[in-house]
């Protein structure tokens, strides 16, 4: 990892790709990667287990006489709202699975991918908590609805749970307004991340009261066994993977700072060393959390990208100061002591199924990228795209020589808001400037990172150019 960085630069030369319209046999030929078939049969069965559950409460609300209770008014209220809330429970409970980090799912969906997914799942499930809260409280008012509101205060003070829910659902509200684009743009990072940690806090508190009032989970020993079942689950996946796991890592690895070094652009890499490396199972594109044991840092966790391929000894975070805690990194010192959560992300090795892979990077999202341009066989292209001065541009130059990768550099400030490439590339449009300089990108595995606008321009350009959309890996910064 550090002997790339101390020897000589060396200038990169054109890279040259097999053209599009190459025989078969002129392009070279891996196996199908095994890995990435279970993990697409991973993703299939837990979307499909979902349905299934979401299915059986649905089956269990009508037999319970779901469908009957629509015949009235109030009942009807009474009935959907029943319905709305064994739904908003089940999204609630796959929303905790989606948030412990369980690897399985970690690693078949990968870190952008399981995003969207929390982010639908969350306001589905939060939309469908308080059509339940609103639903329930008209339909034991008798439909009136000038009555709800005193019907609510009455359900909240005498009901078993209900002081509970109540404080669990404000938690909830907390995290999916503080989770909205507008009020994530106007708040520090730690502020957010800390905010978003009430969710779990509101599950725990808002969905108990069901399991001892709720006569859709009291109905049958099946009813009442499967959602004990679920609850256990999701708690157990939170200790585990979320607590206990990162503690023993933690204790286990001890990684303290060696150094830290400039690397421009207002870039500075930590080199980390620790014990037992080697078995925490790293891989070059992942990141880790991060927890810097300083006066302010211990409680602030932040993911960084490994910049460099795991050795089994040492590792290597760069960061950009970009604020919040970020500013901190500079001042690292040698020594200082780190917790660690993680390996996360799918922008590795185990998502490729083709020869080919171009690797696409904008600014310190090049990070990852550097990392697998380093652990990456075979056929690979880096395209860089930077404004003013590109890192890593040494250590580039080093792969390209003795590893035969290409370099395309893409120099320059964006060409406007719809266009990712720089101004550097000439005034030819987005797609043209990718198959000019990639001719065989559609037949390529293409890993992308960048801020997330950037990135969604980058897909798009790819899927013009016929990159299969499930081989192009993508992982955003910004949040």
């Amino acid at each position: 990892m550090t002997a790339l960085a101390d020897r000589p630069a060396h200038r990169a030369g054109t890279h040259r790709a097999a053209p599009a319209g190459s025989p078969p046999s002129a392009r070279p030929s891996t196996p199908r990667n095994p890995v990435a078939v279970r993990d697409r049969w991973i993703r299939t069965a837990a979307e499909a287990l979902l349905v299934v559950a979401l299915t059986l409460v649905t089956y269990w609300w009508a037999t319970g006489g779901g469908f009957s209770d629509l015949g009235g008014w109030a009942s009807g209220l009474t009935s959907v709202g029943r319905l709305t809330g064994l739904l908003a429970t089940v999204l609630l409970l796959a929303q905790v699975l989606l948030m412990a980090r369980v690897p399985v799912l970690e690693q078949a969906f990968g870190q952008d991918r399981l995003a969207m997914t929390h982010r639908l799942v969350g306001f589905t499930s939060f939309t469908a908590m308080i059509a339940h809260v609103g639903l329930i409280t008209w339909g034991y008012a008798a439909g009136d609805l000038l009555a709800s509101p005193g019907e609510l205060w009455t359900l909240s003070t005498t009901y078993p749970g209900m002081l509970l829910a109540v404080a669990g659902t404000a938690c909830l509200v907390m995290v999916v307004v503080t989770s909205m684009k507008a009020a994530r743009a106007s708040m520090r990072y730690e502020s957010w991340h800390l905010l978003h940690l009430y969710a779990y806090l509101g599950v725990g508190l808002s969905l108990p009261h069901q399991l001892w009032t709720g006569q859709e989970f009291l109905a049958s020993t099946a009813r009442t066994v499967f959602w004990w079942t679920a609850y256990a689950l999701a708690a157990g996946a939170v200790l585990v993977w979320r607590v206990g796991l990162p503690l023993a890592r933690s204790l286990r690895h001890r990684v303290t700072v060696t150094s830290v070094r400039a690397e421009g652009d207002g870039c500075v890499s930590v080199y980390l060393t620790g014990e037992h490396l080697d078995e925490l199972g790293a891989r070059a594109g992942q990141f880790l959390q991060w927890r810097f044991l300083t006066r302010r840092g211990w409680s602030r966790a932040h993911p960084y990208s490994l910049s460099a391929a795991p050795d089994g000894r040492s590792l290597r975070i760069t960061v950009k100061d970009l604020g919040d805690g970020t500013a901190e990194v500079p001042g690292l010192r040698p020594g200082t002591k780190v917790l660690i959560e993680g390996p996360y992300g799918r922008l590795t090795a185990r998502a490729r199924t083709r020869p080919g892979v171009a690797l696409i990077g904008a600014g310190v999202g090049i990070t990852p990228l550097r990392a697998l341009a380093e652990a990456l066989d075979g056929d690979v292209v880096v395209l860089h795209r930077f404004s003013t001065q590109p890192i890593f541009a040494r250590e580039f130059a080093v792969l390209a020589r003795e590893r035969q990768l290409g370099l395309v550099p893409l120099p320059g400030r964006r060409r406007g808001p719809d266009s990712w490439l720089g101004a550097g590339v000439g005034p030819v449009d987005d797609l043209a400037a990718l198959r000019a300089r990639v001719p065989d990108i559609a037949e390529r595995d293409v890993y992308v990172c960048g801020p997330t606008p950037w990135t969604g321009l980058v897909q798009r350009t790819l899927l013009a150019a016929g990159t299969s959309a499930d081989r192009i890996h993508t992982e955003t910064f910004g949040w």
